[in-house]
Order: structure tokens, then C-alpha cells, then sequence
């Protein structure tokens, strides 16, 4: 420190030429200033001559003061001045131990510590002191032999926070043998002021024997998440704070494989808590798709939960004691449960008809829940099995039936009474039940009750104590209709109904599916992998396939990380070895996170420590180097002491002299602005241009074609979309704006519904960010015409090997093009406006082609946009443009092959219904319904 000003300096000993400063002013003093100079004529000189002469014996004393503090300033400036905003740190005279934390829990403010480290560390490289540096998160593979400051700066910039907590009580051993060889004088430690488990500090304070020990505190802790589960309801997690940190609120969000966000709620800390939870009350759908959980804004791997496969979609098994009739399905059991089941769960049906080969092949397919629709008494070895495969964690789902009324094992939650119950019945006097509303402890819990659901027959349960606690749902007289049981990690679900609707029209109703899907959410995952078919631990393991870093950040696995076995992956906790991220395949990962149930944020207990111990807050500020300031001090006042010499000397009379070089001055500036001028007004021209063309896009409906960079391709496609405008105006009402050319890497493409693309095969291929524009393009309901122009070169039947052909197929081969078919009959394209069964150009022998119809139909709920099913991709090389294109006077440019006018004409037909195909949508397929409809409503 400076005179007790936070002010240090790199090279004190320079400081010493400040005691050259009076020698420096008594030759100052000496030096007188330069002759001041006057211009008179020769003649005048002569007459008014004196004889004395005036010279001045030294320099004025406010010039020698200013050179004196020049020289003062440029002494400093040589000397590295350095403000440091924080005390600086004892460092003793030996050995400097310096330990700093490197876990999860650092990387908010890692770059706090890598300052203060950086500080200290320069600090023991200028005075030569050796260091011993140590990473608490680096394990016992780290050096603990004193080296140089600057090896130790070295490892301190490679240094990152790593994902998982700092293993301090890793470093004991190697400390304890570097202090057996030489003690410290000083220990340093940059903690991230979180306790670890662990005697590291009551280890430090003995391995010190009395050192002082510096302990810097008071980092921005970062938040954790941890306790992820999926219940019925909602997805929720715990939020952890450190108890310093004085926060109130943390923003989770949630997001899907893409990084899209499917959800973003608040979770709020109560007064004093140092735990939050949030809540994603989401459909089950999107809750399936969530693959990551992380708090906003902050960059660390404790803030990040990942969700595996056992967080989504359940595999389900399903076996029916009844024989399927495809010919009648609606009399199947398994007809009504794949279709509760199959929109939030897959579902595997056995391939065999013994139930005792059956369920071990399901079981072994990893399925989490196994539904047995009406299947009465299972057979012993089947039991055991199942009973093993429950206890492991795996949900049994069974429904009562006409078999199940004859007899049952012992794989049910209640005993059962013999024969069913009928309601409503010739017989019976009792009418057929409602359902009652679910109990507070059910699963089912919150759901609507539908008037409409009743019940004709059912299974009996015995009257036990315990009945009510195993009900799930019940009827209105109070017999149960849903009961469960857990047995080890799993648990057994009766419905004392059938599957399908011959003892209740509850398959029929949508609560039915909503049951299912509360059991499947509540359902634990089993994975095949884990178990062998005897029961015994699997030997397989999962490989690291994408970890997380310090700062919770997707990255490929390291060298140093070891696979985990199946079998211990439940158990796994995140180390150095196994960081948290995801284990396995493509095809079916875990996830590790890093945060366990139990886990917490507590502050660093430094007691144990006792005196030894010196706290210190991390500096506010990095320390600044004052050189620069210096150095330009030292520069203006140079400038001074010139300007204040040409005044001395005389210099304000001969500015005068100068004015013509100054007006050459100001007339070359202006010059080099009028140069600059015509380029401002080509960016503001070819800017006001975009505008334009966006407005007359706006304004009228245009046809657009993408320019080839090709003279003639470009200018045939111009005048066949201009003919093809002219036949719209004069054929239907549509009345289309001038044709437009389009630069597909740079222009607008939402004003136009249909672009018109000509195929050169000398043209470049698209870049990825053009690739991109297009695949929006034809996302938000666009649709591109290919036309290779070379059919006439190619098969009669499909394409051929062309150029045009393979440069088509380059650009197609990165955008997301549907499965395609030739024109079908029935097609809307071919009714759009006209009757057509051909769509020729100047050539009529290629196909058009489109999306394929039956893919489309296989997708059902996935149109190719919303309401409309246009195709956004269609396809020919019968060269459209030659035969649209008209010069001037009205003349055709280009004959068609054969040149035959009928063609011509269909082939302004064809580019009719694609244009009004492009703008109007699928409308015209929905008219054939219409006589159907108003046959319905009786007109």
C-alpha cells in the first residue's frame, strides 16, 4: 500500500528517480526558452536599431514547474501504479499454500474467484515466493509440491468449475504429506462459502498448526433443483437457496429435446425457508416431452434437473383373457384400452397366446405396467413372476370379468366374494349405480364424476378394515369399484369392472381414460436392463452419453468418466467420476442429476478453525492498472509544453501564413464527404427499394419466381409468369400484381403463397441459413414449385439422372420434404378450377408431383399446415415457364414439344389450378361432401 492508499506498484524501485527531480529543475532553470522571432523590413531596421539586446536568463517558473510534474508523472507511470480495491492478503515468507473451491456451486461466481486468485498469485510471482495451488474439486490426482507463482497462474486458467460438489476431504492426505516436508507460512483458502460433508476444515486447522489461514467468503451462492416428480397433477421440483442469499422468488422453466420452452412457473421462498416448490401443471402430453428443468438465469449444473424415459411415456403391456376377433373388435377388451392407452403410453401386445410365455416376454420387454383384461386364475409360475416383477416396482393393472368372477389368484389388492353382482337386472332389485365422487387419497382425486357413467355388474370385495384405505373409486352405494395395494416397490390395481362395456359404459366415457392415465403417472418405471430373467443383478452397464459441466451446460463425456452399471445406476451419485448428465443410448438413456432428496445449501461452518482463522470478502473490483492513465497524463501535458513554447517563440504571428494550407485542408475534407455521399444514398436506396417491394407484395397478389443468377432462365421465368398473370386476369376473378423476382437468400418470402423455382444445374447450392428461410417458408403454409425443365431429356416415367435432376436433389436433401406420388385422380389439384388429368408444360410427359394422400391420412393429426393440406412442395420437368412465356406484343417465345396448341392451353390450365390450388386449399375437395350434408339436414 501507498502512503494508506490501496495503490501499489509493480516496479517500487523506479519510484527512486523521483529524488532526481531538483536536479532535473536547476537544468530547467538554465535552459533559457528559444529566441522569439519578428519579421521587419531591412531598411526600417536600420533606422530604428538600438544597441541593447534582451535575453531572457532562464524559463519562465510556470513552464519549469509544468516539465517537472511531466517527468514526476512519466517516473510514476515506469513504475506500474495498480489500485487494488481490497487489503492485501498476508503471504508470509515461505511456502504460500492457496486452496480455492471448484465445485457446482462456483459457477456463478467464478469469475469473483479466478480475480481474487489472480490477485494473489501475481502478488507471490513478483516477490518469488513458491505456492503450493490446490483445486478442491481436482480430486488427489492434483500436485501438492511447491512450485513457481507462475506454473500456479498457469493451472489456475485452465481451472473450471466442475459439476458436482468440491471433495475437499480428498485433499487431507496430500496436504498432510506436504506439511510433513515444509509448513506453510500462509494458507489462502477461496472458498464458495457452502459446507460439504466431511472433517476437511477440522483436517486444515490441524495440518496448519497454527498458521494463520485466510478464508475468502461471501460469494453470490447460485440455486439449486432437486426432488423432481411426476405425479397425477403436476410435475414438480424443490428449489434450494443458500440461507445468505436474500432471495425471494426463482423463475423454473421447463424445456423440451429442441431447448424449446414448454412452461415457466415462479417458485416462491417463504420467510425464512431455505426450499420452494415448483409446480408445472401441465397436460400429461407436454409433460412427456419436458427432457430439462432449470432455473432461469442461472448457470449452474445444480440448477439444471434432467428427465429421462422413466419421466415420459410408459410402456404397457396388455393381455386379454378373451380370444380377439378382428372381425368384430368392439367386443374386445383390448379395442377400448388401446385406444385409453395408446395417446400417452406405448403399448406392447404378446405375440403368443400362452399367458405363461406371455408375461415373461412382456417383462422382458421393460414394460413399467402390465394390464390383464378379464384373466381369472394365473398359472404358479406366472404368479412368482409377476409377484417379482411387482416388488421390483412394476404396476399390475387388472380388470374384473366373467372369469375373474369364477376365481381369481392371490395378485389382487382385496379378497373377492364368489360370482359377480348384477344391477338392473329382471331379477334384481336394485337399478345400476352411478360412480360416487373420488376420495381425497385416490389417484383419481379431482376428477369430474360423469353423471351419464353407470355400472350394471361387478365384483364383490370382502368388508375388511382396511377396505376403505384400498379403495380408489367407489359406487354410489359405497362397494368399491377401483382398489390397489402396493406390494414392495410397486403396486396391484383391480377395477371391478370389465374393460370393455358389457358391465358399464364407463370404457365409453372420457374419465375412463383420465383413470388410466393417473395410474400410468403415479406407475414406477422398470427397466429391463437392470434385472436378468432369474432376478439376479444385470452385469450391463451405461455408457456417459451426454454430461453436463460446471455451468450446467450440455458437452461431450470426458476421457476420466466410467460407465455405470444398470443395476447401481439408482444409487449413482455425481462425483468426478460419474457427473450428472445422461448415461446410454440414443435409444433409451438415464439421467444422474446432480442434487439428491436430501441434499441442501448450508453456509460454511469455519468454526474448528478457531483464531487460525482471518475472513475476508471476495474484492468488489478487480485491480486496475493506472499505466495507461499515467502515460496519457503524461502525454496532454506534453502537449502543453509545446503549445506554451510556440507561443513563447512567437508562433501566433505566422499563423496568418498558413491560412491557404488550412483552406486546402477544409476543401479536401469536403471533398472525401461528397465521396462518401453516393454510397449512404446506395445503402438508403437499396433499403427504400426493399420497402417498395415489400409494399406492392402487401398490397397485390403477385406471382414470384427465384432468381437463378442465369440471364435466360431468369428472364424466361419473368415472361412466362407474366402470361400466366395475363390468363389469370382474363379467366377467373383472381386480377394478380406484375411478376416478381425473389433473391431466396435474402427477400421476404411470407407476402407470396406460391414461388416458382427453375432449376439450373450450375447454380450453387443454398446455404444452411437459406435452407432454413425455405423450410419456414413451406412450414407456415408456403408451397415451391420445382421444374428441372428436362423432362424431355429424362424417362417417361420418373426422373432421371440429370443435371437439373441431381442439383434438385442436393437442395432437397436438407429441407423436410413428405413422401411424394404422381398427381393422383381424385387429387384437389385436379379440380381446382379446371377439370384436368395432365399437367403439361412445354413438355407433357413428366408427372406432377405432390405429397403423397395416403401419408397424409397416416398422420391424422399432423396436416402439412393447418387447415388447408396444400402441399408445400410440388415438382415436374415439363418446363412451365416456356409455355406461359409471351413477349410484348402477346406472341409466344418458346414452342411446345409437340407443338400443338391444345397443350398450350392445358398447360395454362395446369398453371391456373396449381395458383388457385396454392391460394384456396383443399376446398374444393370438401364440396363432394356437400349433397351428403344437406341430405342430412333434410334439404
Amino acid at each position: 500500500m501507498f502512503a494508506g492508499l490501496p495503490l501499489t506498484f509493480t516496479a517500487p524501485f523506479i519510484l527512486g528517480a523521483l529524488a532526481l527531480l531538483p536536479v532535473i529543475w536547476w537544468l530547467l532553470r538554465l535552459t533559457p526558452p528559444r529566441p522569439r522571432e519578428i519579421q521587419f523590413p531591412p531598411t526600417r531596421l536600420l533606422l530604428d536599431i538600438e544597441q541593447h539586446e534582451e535575453t531572457p536568463q532562464r524559463s519562465p517558473w510556470w513552464l519549469t514547474l509544468l516539465r517537472l510534474l511531466l517527468a514526476a508523472i512519466l517516473i510514476v507511470a515506469l513504475a506500474g501504479p495498480v489500485w487494488r480495491s481490497a487489503e492485501p492478503v498476508a503471504t508470509g515468507d515461505g511456502v504460500l499454500w492457496v486452496l480455492i473451491d471448484n465445485g457446482w456451486s462456483s459457477a456463478r461466481s467464478w469469475d469473483s474467484q479466478m480475480s481474487a486468485a489472480e490477485q494473489i498469485l501475481t502478488t507471490a510471482e513478483q516477490e518469488g515466493q513458491p505456492v503450493l495451488f490446490a483445486a478442491t474439486a481436482e480430486g488427489q490426482g492434483q500436485s501438492f509440491t511447491p512450485e513457481a507463482a507462475t506454473t500456479a497462474l498457469e493451472k489456475l486458467r485452465a481451472l473450471e468449475p466442475r459439476p458436482h460438489p468440491p471433495q475437499r476431504s480428498e485433499l487431507s492426505l496430500g496436504l498432510r504429506k506436504a506439511a510433513q516436508k515444509a509448513l506453510p507460512s500462509a494458507i489462502i483458502w477461496l472458498s464458495d462459502d457452502t459446507s460439504t460433508e466431511g472433517a476437511f476444515v477440522t483436517d486444515l486447522a490441524q495440518i496448519a498448526g497454527g498458521v494463520p489461514i485466510t478464508v475468502f467468503t461471501g460469494l453470490d451462492t447460485p440455486m439449486g433443483l432437486k426432488n423432481l416428480n411426476n405425479d397425477a397433477e403436476a410435475l414438480t421440483l424443490t428449489v434450494v437457496r443458500h440461507p445468505d442469499q436474500p432471495l425471494s422468488a426463482a423463475t423454473v422453466r421447463a424445456l423440451d429435446l429442441k431447448g424449446l420452452v414448454l412452461g415457466e412457473v415462479q417458485a416462491r421462498f417463504d420467510t425464512g425457508a431455505a426450499e420452494a416448490l415448483a409446480r408445472f401443471e401441465l397436460p400429461s402430453e407436454l409433460r412427456n416431452d419436458i427432457a430439462r428443468v432449470e432455473i432461469s438465469g442461472e448457470a449452474a449444473a445444480g440448477a439444471v434437473q434432467l428427465v429421462d424415459d422413466s419421466w415420459r411415456r410408459r410402456t404397457v403391456g396388455v393381455i386379454s383373457g378373451q380370444s380377439g376377433d378382428l372381425d368384430q373388435p368392439l367386443l374386445s377388451p383390448i379395442y377400448y384400452l388401446e385406444r385409453a392407452l395408446a395417446p400417452f403410453s406405448d403399448i406392447r401386445k404378446p405375440r403368443v397366446n400362452d399367458i405363461a410365455e406371455a408375461v415373461p416376454s412382456l417383462i422382458d420387454q421393460g414394460i413399467s405396467v402390465l394390464v390383464l383384461a378379464d384373466v381369472g386364475r394365473l398359472p404358479d409360475t406366472t404368479v412368482e413372476t409377476l409377484r417379482d416383477w411387482v416388488e421390483s416396482g412394476g404396476t399390475l393393472v387388472r380388470f374384473a370379468g366373467p372369469r375373474t368372477a369364477g376365481g381369481s389368484d392371490d395378485l389382487i389388492p382385496v379378497r373377492l366374494r364368489a360370482g359377480d353382482r348384477s344391477l338392473g337386472g329382471s331379477l334384481s332389485w336394485k337399478q345400476p349405480q352411478h360412480l360416487a365422487d373420488f376420495p381425497d387419497g385416490s389417484p383419481f382425486a379431482g376428477l369430474k364424476v360423469p353423471e351419464e357413467v353407470a355400472v350394471t355388474r361387478q365384483v364383490l370385495a370382502e368388508p375388511t378394515s382396511d377396505l376403505p384405505d384400498r379403495t380408489w373409486a367407489m359406487l354410489e352405494d359405497g362397494t368399491p369399484l377401483v382398489t390397489a395395494t402396493t406390494v414392495g416397490a410397486g403396486s396391484i390395481v383391480l377395477f371391478h369392472v370389465t374393460a370393455d362395456s358389457s358391465w358399464s359404459n364407463l370404457p365409453l366415457s372420457g374419465v375412463f381414460l383420465n383413470m388410466l392415465r393417473r395410474i400410468l403417472s403415479v406407475s414406477n418405471v422398470v427397466a429391463a436392463s437392470e434385472t436378468t430373467a432369474d432376478g439376479t443383478p444385470s452385469k450391463s452397464v451405461l455408457p456417459p452419453l451426454r454430461l453436463l459441466d460446471g455451468y450446467g451446460r450440455f458437452g461431450p463425456p470426458p476421457v476420466e468418466v466410467t460407465p455405470v452399471s444398470a443395476a447401481d445406476f439408482q444409487g449413482a451419485v455425481a462425483s468426478r467420476r460419474t457427473p450428472p448428465g445422461l448415461y446410454g443410448t440414443e435409444d433409451g438413456f438415464r439421467a444422474l442429476n446432480l442434487m439428491k432428496k436430501d441434499d441442501s445449501l448450508a453456509p460454511l461452518d469455519l468454526a474448528p478453525l478457531g483464531e487460525a482463522a482471518v475472513v475476508s470478502d471476495y474484492p468488489t473490483a478487480d485491480p486496475l492498472d493506472l499505466r495507461a492513465t499515467f502515460f496519457t497524463l503524461a502525454f496532454l501535458l506534453m502537449v502543453v509544453d509545446t503549445i506554451a513554447v510556440f507561443l513563447l517563440a512567437g508562433g501566433l504571428s505566422r499563423i496568418g501564413l498558413r491560412s491557404r494550407n488550412v483552406s486546402a485542408g477544409l476543401a479536401l475534407l469536403l471533398g472525401l464527404t461528397l465521396l462518401a455521399l453516393p454510397g449512404a444514398d446506395s445503402a438508403r436506396a437499396q433499403s427504400a427499394n426493399a420497402e417498395l417491394q415489400a409494399l406492392e407484395s402487401a398490397l397485390d397478389t403477385r406471382l414470384a419466381y427465384v432468381l437463378t443468377g442465369n440471364p435466360e432462365i431468369d428472364d424466361a421465368s419473368a415472361a412466362g409468369l407474366a402470361g400466366l398473370s395475363q390468363f389469370l386476369g382474363e379467366r377467373t376473378a383472381l386480377e394478380p400484381g406484375a411478376p416478381i423476382a425473389i433473391d431466396i437468400a435474402r427477400d421476404e418470402l411470407a407476402f407470396y403463397s406460391l414461388l416458382y423455382w427453375p432449376i439450373d444445374p450450375a447454380m450453387d447450392k443454398p446455404s444452411d441459413q437459406t435452407i432454413a428461410r425455405i423450410d419456414t417458408f413451406m412450414r407456415n403454409g408456403g408451397t415451391i414449385l420445382f421444374d428441372t425443365r428436362d423432362h424431355i431429356n429424362a424417362s417417361a416415367n420418373s426422373f432421371a439422372s440429370t443435371p437439373a435432376t441431381l442439383k434438385l436433389r442436393e437442395i432437397l436433401e436438407d429441407l423436410d420434404v413428405p413422401p411424394l406420388e404422381p398427381v393422383p385422380p381424385d387429387h384437389v389439384l385436379t379440380k381446382a378450377f379446371y377439370l384436368l388429368d395432365t399437367f403439361p408444360g412445354r413438355y407433357a410427359t413428366s408427372p406432377l408431383w405432390v405429397e403423397s394422400l395416403e401419408e397424409v391420412a397416416a398422420r391424422g393429426d399432423r396436416p402439412v399446415r393447418a387447415g388447408d393440406g396444400v402441399s408445400p412442395i410440388l415438382i415436374t420437368g415439363n418446363d412451365f415457364a416456356a409455355a406461359w412465356a409471351i413477349t410484348s406484343t402477346g406472341e409466344f417465345m418458346y414452342p411446345t414439344v409437340p407443338n400443338n396448341p391444345v397443350q398450350r392451353d392445358y398447360a395454362f390450365r395446369s398453371g391456373v389450378n396449381i395458383v388457385m390450388y396454392s391460394l384456396t386449399g383443399n376446398y374444393k375437395a370438401d364440396q363432394v361432401h356437400i349433397p351428403a350434408l344437406l341430405e342430412r339436414l333434410g334439404q
